[in-house]
């Protein structure tokens, strides 16, 4: 475990670096710029992740890594380092202090490490395979919630849902005590804090999933595919993070009909 001690001091290392840059541009009247599949971003995504990046060059210039913003870099590595900037860029632009930081390591693909980290509430989750899981230096514990028509539900946005994938977030949703939307990564934490129950999303990217596992897992969680399959580098996108494993099953029943 002293290896994965020296890549929690690197992971700390880079959400303290993203930290000053989100508050200098947070909230303010910052230039937006839309990417070629229509998502929103600033120089602020841009600047943390070059801050990160640089941190990764000198520390450990043998590992790979995956950024929204600024591509790949030897993803063959045995280790590779992926970087969400800001998860949420629609809430920060808007002033919303829901996004957040999103750094995971990954062990041959799979995530191993990852940090949620608020510059703006000053809230950082740490998970570590085979750790607890802390908040703020803080071990935490998911809740038991045995049944869907117990939870609290997150999503970021019906809009994430596609085709076939729609009817099973609907069932989902509907089968929920209560429904709950638009925080991005932030309802992760909210999961592993035992606020809140189930997060079901669709279509995501490596850099907006691979931090979380770890968080959710480690404290006292389950996160996997639509499938129910572990979560990899390589997974469709389709997520499920659950507090209590029961409630997981019970999501993933309904998911898992959705699937060609």
């Amino acid at each position: 475990m002293d290896q994965y001690d020296a890549f929690v001091k690197i992971a700390h290392r880079l959400a303290d670096a993203a930290r000053p840059v989100v508050r200098k541009y947070y909230r303010t009247a910052v230039a937006v710029d839309v990417k070629a599949d229509a998502s929103p971003v600033t120089i602020a995504d841009r600047e943390v992740e070059t801050a990160m990046r640089a941190i990764l060059a000198e520390e450990c210039p043998d590992h790979g890594i995956l950024g929204e913003e600024h591509g790949r870099h030897n993803l063959d590595a045995e280790y590779v380092w992926v970087l969400d900037p800001i998860d949420g860029t629609k809430s920060f632009i808007v002033g919303k202090p829901s996004f957040a930081t999103l750094i995971a390591l990954c062990h041959n693909g799979k995530p191993v490490l990852g940090i949620i980290d608020q510059a703006i509430t000053d809230e950082r989750w740490v998970g570590v395979s085979g750790r607890k899981t802390t908040f703020n230096g803080n071990p935490v514990q998911t809740r038991q919630c045995p049944a869907l028509n117990q939870a609290i539900f997150f999503t970021t946005a019906p809009e994430l849902f596609r085709g076939p994938q729609i009817p099973a977030y609907e069932a989902i949703r509907n089968q929920c005590r209560q429904p709950m939307y638009g925080v991005d990564a932030y309802a992760y934490g909210l999961t592993a804090l035992g606020l809140a129950d189930i997060v079901v999303e669709a279509n995501l990217q490596a850099y907006d999933f691979c931090a979380l596992a770890p968080v959710v897992e480690g404290a006292g969680g389950a996160m996997c595919d639509w499938r129910g399959n572990a979560l990899t580098m390589d997974s469709d996108g389709c997520v499920i993070a659950a507090g209590d494993r029961a409630c997981l099953e019970q999501a993933l029943e309904i998911t898992r009909t959705s699937l060609p």
